[in-house]
């Protein structure tokens, strides 16, 4: 009698997402923090240092101490139920209002189906993006994250600004997370150029011409997601 072998499954696939500009239409951040401000208009009085820190963001160029002075600013002591109601309110209409591109919801189901492992890794900041994470179905959400002082919020940086070189030790970590399984990585910046060209595959979308010129330097898929 002839043995019949099982075919061996396929190994799934790490599937790592950028968020803002990739999953989403645009940046989250800014309509977060321009949101809360909204609803508590006399926090726009700590906004007279601001142009303190973009002074010292166009001298140093640090992005992590840009958002946290912003944030900060805005979201300095205030109690933590307060700013999860917000993030509730801001992811739901997220949804509502579909933020999220088509294109790349489509994406991340093929993924899914496909039984991989889906990591989302913003270097927007934990106040809303593993909210995001949860909503989209995630395994995984890596993020910039911040200091809290008991229930009211610090606002300084608790990690690295998950961007740039940070994506790649955060790529190189998952990498240990999920040993001997390929990794394809989706982003839409130049700085995300630089985790992207470290992925077994890797696909650049809504590029600007900045990051096109990296992806085409380093061989990497280009595409428009609507």
């Amino acid at each position: 009698m002839k043995t019949i072998e099982a075919t061996p499954s396929p190994k799934p696939w790490v599937a790592l997402f950028d968020l803002d500009g990739t999953l989403t239409w645009h940046d989250t951040l800014l309509p977060f923090l321009m949101g809360f401000l909204r609803r508590r208009p006399h926090k726009a009085l700590k906004l007279w240092r601001l142009p303190f820190a973009l002074a010292r963001y166009w001298q140093d160029r640090d992005r992590g101490t840009l958002k946290s002075s912003v944030i900060r600013m805005l979201m300095g002591g205030e109690r933590r139920a307060l700013l999860d109601a917000w993030a509730d309110t801001y992811v739901a209409e997220l949804k509502l209002k579909r933020r999220f591109r088509p294109l790349a919801l489509a994406v991340l189901e093929a993924h899914r189906i496909a039984g991989d492992h889906l990591i989302l890794l913003s270097a927007s900041p934990d106040l809303y993006v593993p909210l995001i994470g949860r909503l989209l179905g995630f395994e995984l959400t890596l993020c910039t994250e911040l200091q809290w002082h008991a229930d009211r919020l610090d606002g300084s940086l608790k990690t690295a600004n998950r961007r740039g070189e940070e994506k790649l030790a955060c790529l190189r970590w998952l990498r240990e997370r999920y040993p001997a399984l390929p990794v394809i990585a989706y982003g839409n910046s130049a700085s995300d150029v630089e985790h992207l060209r470290e992925a077994d595959r890797a696909l650049l979308v809504n590029g600007d011409n900045a990051a096109r010129q990296l992806a085409a330097r380093w061989n990497i898929p280009v595409s428009n997601w609507s």
